[in-house]
């Protein structure tokens, strides 16, 4: 059986956890989580990273410091995961949904423009598989609307745009480690912070709306309740787990650019016959390897391919069902404009196996049942 995904490992992260544990600091923001936010600043010259229980919560930690409120207007995508949303949602706002762009799956930038209204407060941009909205023109339309852009770039890890990490370019973002990404700690994710306005009331949200973070510092004499907050520091133990594949970001990231690549070069034919269609990775973009899509025709040829691939024992899962589309989204949201591309596309969309330590072989394994199905062979 070829699974669609096995959370990364490298070794290192038993003795580190033994670590953690041996210096009786598991609560969090022990050594192993200043290790994490300190890669993420060196390396993405991003001016704060706190880790976060999920990218859930560091979604929701956005949500506070854009200071959202009951009546205020966010717009987004429809095609991605619901956490994206809720975490405005949460605070009172109607999510403004705008179709995407077929090539790169990520909200179309020219469509953002006719959903802004008097409400509108702020822009969440999800760079799907990693590969960057166009945010040029996106931190542009922000500027002249005095807007507020915060970045979903749970996908985004090691990804860039022109040279700039994900994550880096707008005034707030979030990463996700779960399982399921490039690089893991079970459940855990991260906020960015890019303008130094946000970072003091930051740790204050993120240590239940106490401010311990200046009492550990010697900058109060004792800490107390001074904002609104929640729990949203990670067991050092998952920043343990976490700190041994950062270590390794690179080899990671190389395993599964090559296993990328390798999908990319052997579907060409298939492609170029018109049976599917490949991603599309604009020239300003770097990815990461997150995630290798293909679009079927149409849904009746996507499920079929499921059930073949299921058949040889491969597993391959489709993506987001349209959140415009939900019985929530309908209660906290609203289509703008036509969905020209968001649903049809989400319906032909099917996710190939891709983790760290997939073999080659496999991969080609999964190349030649795909081709067999369409007769290629």
């Amino acid at each position: 059986m070829i699974s669609f995904n096995i959370a990364p490992f490298i070794g290192n992260e038993f003795d580190y956890i033994k670590k953690a544990i041996n210096d009786k600091k598991i609560c969090g923001d022990g050594q192993f989580t200043y290790k994490c936010n300190n890669w993420f600043e060196e390396k993405f010259r991003i001016k704060k990273a706190l880790l976060t229980t999920s990218c859930t919560h560091a979604l929701e930690m956005c949500a506070i410091l854009a200071n959202i409120k009951v009546g205020d207007e966010v717009i987004a995508p429809s095609f991605t995961f619901v956490s994206t949303v809720n975490a405005f949602v949460l605070r009172g706002a109607k999510i403004k949904f705008i179709d995407i762009r077929p090539d790169t799956m990520n909200m179309d930038e020219d469509l953002i423009e006719s959903a802004i209204t008097p409400r509108t407060k702020a822009i969440i941009v999800v760079h799907y598989a990693g590969v960057a909205c166009e945010m040029d023109t996106i931190m542009a339309i922000s500027r002249k609307h005095n807007l507020l852009v915060i970045e979903d770039a749970a996908q985004g890890v090691m990804s860039s745009y022109k040279g700039r990490a994900l994550g880096s370019i707008a005034e707030m973002a979030a990463f996700s480690f779960h399982e399921t990404k490039n690089y893991s700690m079970g459940e855990g994710g991260a906020i960015l912070l890019n303008n130094k306005s946000f970072i003091e009331r930051a740790e204050i949200i993120r240590e239940k709306g106490t401010d311990r973070s200046k009492f550990f510092r010697d900058q109060v004499d004792k800490y107390s309740w001074v904002d609104l907050g929640s729990s949203y520091l990670p067991s050092e133990i998952n920043a343990a787990y976490l700190w041994a594949q950062l270590e390794m970001a690179k080899e990671i990231n190389n395993n599964r650019l090559a296993n990328w690549y390798l999908y990319n070069d052997g579907l060409q034919d298939l492609a170029k016959a018109g049976q599917l269609e490949l991603p599309f990775v604009p020239k300003e973009c770097q990815h990461n390897g997150h995630i290798f899509y293909i679009k079927a025709k149409d849904l009746a040829t996507r499920t079929k391919l499921i059930k073949f691939l299921k058949y040889h024992e491969i597993s391959a899962v489709f993506h987001y069902v349209p959140l415009h589309s939900a019985k929530a989204g309908k209660l906290y949201g609203e289509f703008v404009g036509l969905d020209k591309f968001t649903t049809a596309h989400s319906e032909r969309l099917l996710r190939l196996p891709l983790y760290y330590g997939l073999e080659p072989d496999e991969v080609t394994t999964v190349i030649h049942v795909i081709k067999k199905f369409f007769g290629y062979t």
